[in-house]
């Protein structure tokens, strides 16, 4: 993607060895993309950081931006429910994205979701490594193909590679990891004959997931 833009990255606006929350109050101040300028504000994480288990989204939608926290639209009341049905307390989950801020085109007063590019995830990437960095987790779950891209360096296929607990794949990391859809695809299906299968099926992943955390 060659737009002209200029995307120094985050590095610069990361502060070495810092814990969560001073990474929190740092990425306020990120330029590494265009993505700052039409957002409400950074949204960074939630969740504690002493949590074994960590999912990775892709990126904060029209809610999440509005009010500052990770997944608490309609696709992440849905992940809370799949978390709460695959037996995890979501109080002990850390919820993060791979882009922090929402990338969105306009439509009349609307602001539709519009997938990140790959030069945002390669942005972005400096603040999610520094989180794995301090957090440490057993298990990352990454929720969707571009968290996968992220965390893994590589284009990722949902359905061939989703629901196998992985070793070694995530650069830089000891943590388990394990590949999933993401929320909002299985929030799209809910008129569709197969939305408990795809519900059901995030569960299952989800389940196996933390029985690897440790």
């Amino acid at each position: 993607m060659d737009d002209g833009i200029e995307r120094p990255g985050a590095q610069q606006w990361v502060p070495e060895g810092a814990d969560i929350d001073a990474l929190k109050e740092a990425a306020k101040a990120c330029r590494g993309c265009e993505l700052w300028e039409p957002a409400s504000q950074i949204v960074f994480s939630a969740g504690p950081p002493s949590a074994s288990m960590v999912l990775v989204g892709e990126q904060p939608g029209d809610q999440e931006d509005r009010r500052g926290m990770p997944f608490v639209g309609p696709a992440g009341t849905l992940l809370v429910q799949a978390v709460r049905d695959a037996g995890i307390d979501p109080a002990t989950v850390y919820r993060t994205n791979a882009v922090k801020h929402f990338r969105f085109e306009l439509r009349g007063t609307r602001r539709l979701h519009k997938t990140p590019e790959a030069v945002h995830i390669t942005a972005c990437h400096p603040w999610l490594h520094a989180e794995l960095q301090q957090l440490a987790p057993g298990m990352v779950v990454a929720l969707g193909a571009t968290a996968g891209r992220a965390l893994f360096g590589r284009p990722v296929r949902i359905g061939a590679e989703r629901g196998r607990v992985l070793e070694g794949a995530i650069p830089d990391s000891d943590a388990k990891a394990l590949l999933t859809a993401h929320p909002s695809a299985v929030l799209r299906m809910r008129d569709d004959p197969g939305y408990d299968a795809a519900y059901a099926a995030l569960v299952t992943d989800l389940k196996t997931a933390a029985a690897a955390a440790g």
